[in-house]
């Protein structure tokens, strides 16, 4: 064996002692100028790249091409170098771990095709080492269950493994499928989405439920999208469940024909200006004093109608109120309230009270709430 700081080499000249190599340069490092310490360290590389060199080899035919592996390979020996301490034992088999590691985490970080977990790039080495093992001693492929046995690990972990070495090196797209070239991998791959066809129309829809009042979008997702029953919308909304029905249908029919139109239909109960709600319009008619509504009287706005009606009532010289609702496509419980409430005010204020165009549904509406006397026909 050589002496502590000499560089030996066998009776061939070929095999090189690193560990001597390592210990001369060590000695040689204490005391000495940076740059009599950088010029040992070049040497010591230099003498060391054939080492590096054959444990590259060692890698080769895996895909990679061999001028990489070394180059890998002799940035593992440098690292190997400067982290050498004489005093933790031999230099070769520390450069041996050194310069593995950085040849197997260059295939685990930079050869696979498609981005891995490293826990499953590890199983899938495993996994392919012993499958060779167990082929040579079964004679024949080993199962799921044989390798997960091997390997101490669930059978899904191997599937899982087994799939991901597909991703070491996929398959190009563009690889051609045919003797002509005319046809490539990638036009075998995927199929005509029916769903495509339905984007246009989604993304009208949801233009369109914009457009309409919170109410009837609030109703359209609990049908649709909670599949809640109209008694539990109408229990929730505190309404009928006829009401409930008739504002579904309303709603769902001028869905259909906005559907069908480049311009939507003004939604009825709102303003032509685009301001949803319902207006209160006051004009005179000679004696008669005409509240004017437009838009559907319901919990929300029938404050706004009582405030109308009830100034109406009370203002000077006024013998008569009439309410035309010719514009009101529905009355609901709140509305019918506030109506009856009209009529007792206009009885203590000595003013006749009537109510004149209402449509079909809304005078049942009221006919049968007790304001069949106040309605007025056309």
């Amino acid at each position: 064996m050589p002496s502590r700081g000499q560089v030996g080499v066998t009776a061939e000249g070929m095999l090189e002692d690193l560990d001597a190599a390592a210990l001369a340069y060590a000695d040689r490092r204490e005391g000495a100028t940076s740059a009599e310490a950088e010029a040992s360290r070049e040497e010591l590389i230099r003498y060391c790249l054939p080492f590096a060199g054959r444990l590259a080899r060692r890698y080769r035919g895996r895909g990679e091409y061999l001028e990489d592996l070394e180059q890998v390979a002799r940035l593992g020996l440098v690292k190997a170098i400067d982290r050498y301490d004489p005093e933790r034992g031999s230099f070769t088999a520390y450069a041996v771990i050194t310069i593995s590691g950085e040849l197997k985490r260059h295939f685990r970080d930079r050869t696979w095709g498609v981005h891995v977990p490293r826990r499953v790039q590890d199983l899938s080495l495993e996994v392919g080492h012993a499958s060779m093992l167990l082929t040579s001693t079964l004679a024949r492929t080993p199962t799921t269950g044989e390798l997960a046995d091997r390997l101490g690990v669930p059978e899904a972990a191997v599937r899982e493994a087994v799939e991901s070495a597909a991703g070491y090196s996929p398959a190009s797209l563009n690889a051609p499928v045919a003797e002509d070239g005319a046809m490539e991998f990638g036009d075998l791959l995927g199929g005509v989405d029916a769903d495509l066809e339905s984007v246009t129309d989604k993304l009208t829809v949801t233009d369109l439920l914009l457009r309409m009042p919170a109410r009837e979008r609030r109703m359209l997702a609990m049908r649709f999208y909670g599949n809640r029953t109209q008694a539990e919308i109408a229990d929730e909304l505190g309404i009928s469940q006829m009401h409930v029905s008739r504002l579904l249908s309303r709603a769902l029919t001028w869905l259909r024909q906005a559907m069908l139109s480049d311009d939507p239909p003004h939604w009825e109960g709102e303003s032509r200006g685009g301001r949803s709600g319902m207006q209160v319009a006051v004009a005179r008619d000679g004696d008669v004093l005409v509240v004017r509504v437009r838009g559907e009287v319901d919990r929300d706005t029938a404050d706004r109608l009582r405030i109308g009606l009830r100034h109406a009532i009370n203002g000077k010289g006024v013998p008569a109120v009439l309410v035309d609702l010719a514009a009101v496509p529905l009355v609901d419980a709140a509305g019918v309230t506030v109506l009856l409430d009209a009529v007792q005010a206009a009885a203590r204020a000595g003013v006749e009270f009537g109510v004149a165009g209402a449509q079909p549904y809304v005078a049942r509406i009221l006919a049968v709430s007790g304001l069949a006397g106040v309605l007025r026909r056309a």
